[in-house]
């Protein structure tokens, strides 16, 4: 019996699909194109196979009616010399059948697993706001794993079943068409049933990949959330909602398993049908006077015949068994084609990349009548205006949702405007290469991302142009060098996921040697110095001021200490600007926006409110 097969698992979803979806099929075996001779030759050896097995009971049946029931010992010692060649032979076919299937289907989906992270990377931030990152993950491991079961376990496998179904049947009703039907009579009960089975274990499997999904939603956010459930003691009520959902995981899975527990008993009872009628029907052939009286002729039937057709009923419903296994494999991959194929037909990518690369940047900025909005119909910027010169620095206050980090977005152009121009250097930045314009703006953001390598790897960005001299010069620049060296192995150091083993002053630290060291000509801090302390905060703001020197930089604070020097300051509301002066002249205006926030931060006497 074959062995229990479990279901493919990827993310959530259901299960749709034609098995054989010509389109996706298509540009799946496009991917094949540099593979074509692993290709061709594991098909050559999976219909190589499937004729080889036809060999076997056609030696077994010569071996025992034209040497053993003669009593021909050397034809004897020569059938089985056959038989353990012919097996040798099949048993290295098979070996190379089932790895160079295996490796086509790895090599495929490492070539299309990079297209689609080249393809993701290169996607527009409005693209990941609205599409869960979990998604992505599963679209680039698992569904891309089911696309290799198609090559392995699925279409080549299920071509070569059929030709063996095909062969063997053909091959019965030419020895003997009156032995081969009798012996068949249950074969339409057999195909009615499976077709039945792959129906219905379609339709499990679309339960358990849903359940999968919710198990695996539930046990993300809970895994990321663990301090929140352990401040408010959570663990208990969290725990019986788990409880919940894994006990659904694992009906879902009893339900696959139980179509599994009715469907082979099935299959043996057929099986054991047809070998009843074999024995039944040949038997009264052989003993019959008319069959005894031409046991030489021609398509008579034989003891070595029933013995042959033993074996070749074996081997049909071998095949026969896994068959709904495999075209629902196929169908899996069929379904995780498609997801796949959406993602890389996605076309959210930069309208017009632009090609324009200075040798530098000077820094000068100007936004002209610019209106932008997530989606088109609640503006998040409304006819903003201003100019910032080369080397001078912009501060953007306001409240949360007021604009300001739009304002960034737009600048490095994560996001297009609705309507209205920004230039940088007097050049649209439509017309600025996208990956050059990144590359000469530096954001330090307040929520620092530290990827899981050393300290030196997260501060180049495994750039190879970006020496260990200049890192360590950056670092003591920043007066982070010292805390740096006291790590275990220093800039070798390897920091845990999201920089869980520094703290938050310490990574926001490293984040400045990273933006020095790539040596931008606009520098924007976009609350950078919100999340840490008092004594980190006055290394950090050293550090921005030698940052500064010569570059136009843009600084989002909510703390106006910060910003009092600034060239010029811009409050916005709801996305206008309402005011823009430097900060004294808006500590002038009476009842002005900034000199809300202003009182709002400090008490009478100047001293910051704690």
């Amino acid at each position: 019996m074959a062995a229990l097969k479990a279901p493919t698992l990827g993310g959530g979803g259901t299960v749709t699909g034609k098995a054989f979806d010509w389109r996706l099929l298509k540009r799946i075996i496009h991917y094949v194109g540099p593979y074509k001779g692993t290709f061709i030759l594991s098909a050559v050896l999976t219909v190589s196979l499937a004729g080889s097995a036809l060999v076997q009971p056609i030696l077994i049946q010569k071996t025992l009616d034209e040497y053993i029931m003669q009593n021909d010992y050397n034809g004897l010692l020569f059938m089985v010399e056959a038989m353990i060649v012919l097996l040798v032979v099949q048993t290295v076919a098979q070996y190379y059948q089932t790895f160079l299937t295996n490796t086509l289907g790895q090599s495929v989906i490492r070539d299309l697993r990079v297209d689609v992270f080249n393809h993701i990377t290169s996607l527009r931030l409005k693209y990941f706001d609205r599409t869960p990152i979990g998604m992505l993950i599963t679209r680039t491991v698992s569904d891309l794993e089911t696309i290799a079961d198609i090559f392995s376990e699925g279409l080549i496998s299920i071509i070569g079943d059929l030709l063996l179904v095909v062969a063997i049947i053909t091959y019965m009703i030419i020895q003997d068409w009156k032995l081969a039907m009798i012996t068949l009579i249950p074969m339409p009960f057999l195909f009615a049933s499976t077709y039945v089975f792959k129906e219905a274990i379609k339709s499990s499997f679309q339960e358990v990949r849903t359940q999968v999904a919710q198990l695996n939603t539930f046990l993300a956010e809970h895994i990321s959330g663990m301090s929140v459930i352990q401040n408010f003691a959570r663990e208990a009520q969290e725990m019986r909602k788990f409880n919940a959902v894994n006990l659904k995981y694992r009906d879902a899975n009893i339900r696959s398993n139980w179509y599994y527990s009715i469907f082979f008993p099935v299959v043996e009872i057929l099986f054991a049908v047809c070998i009843g009628l074999l024995v039944w029907y040949g038997c009264q052939r052989i003993l019959s006077d008319q069959q005894l009286s031409a046991i030489s002729a021609h398509g008579s039937v034989t003891p070595g015949r029933i013995v042959e057709f033993m074996v070749l009923l074996n081997l049909l419903f071998r095949p026969i068994r896994q068959l709904a296994d495999k075209f629902n494999t196929l169908q899996m991959g069929m379904v995780g084609a498609d997801r796949i194929f959406k993602v890389l037909d996605t076309d959210e990518v930069a309208p017009n990349p632009g090609t324009l690369k200075p040798e530098r940047l000077n820094g000068e900025i100007e936004f002209r009548n610019v209106w932008f909005a997530y989606n088109d119909e609640n503006w998040v910027l409304k006819d903003i205006n201003f100019h910032i010169k080369p080397g001078e620095t912009l501060a953007l206050v306001g409240a949360t949702g007021a604009g300001k980090s739009s304002t960034i977005n737009i600048l490095n152009r994560f996001y297009e405007i609705g309507k209205g121009e920004v230039e940088v250097d007097g050049q649209n930045i439509s017309d600025f290469d996208v990956n050059y314009l990144r590359s000469q703006i530096a954001t330090v953001i307040q929520d620092v991302f530290l990827f899981t390598d050393t300290i030196a790897n997260n501060i180049s960005l495994n750039n190879q142009k970006i020496t260990r001299e200049q890192i360590i010069a950056a670092a003591k620049d920043v007066g982070a060098h010292e805390f740096i060296e006291r790590l275990p192995g220093g800039y070798d150091y390897n920091v845990m996921e999201r920089g869980a083993t520094l703290s938050a002053g310490q990574a926001q630290l490293i984040s400045f040697i990273r933006a020095l060291v790539y040596n931008p000509a606009i520098l924007v801090l976009d609350e950078a110095t919100s999340s840490v302390d008092t004594e980190t905060e006055v290394l950090i703001q050293n550090a921005i001021n030698k940052l500064m020197q010569g570059r136009t930089a843009i600084v989002i604070a909510h703390r106006l200490s910060t910003i009092q020097n600034a060239d010029k300051i811009i409050v916005l509301d709801h996305g206008e600007i309402k005011e823009i002066g430097t900060h004294q002249e808006l500590l002038r205006i009476d009842g002005g926006y900034y000199r809300k926030l202003y009182d709002l931060q400090f008490n009478s006497t100047g001293i910051a409110r704690a």
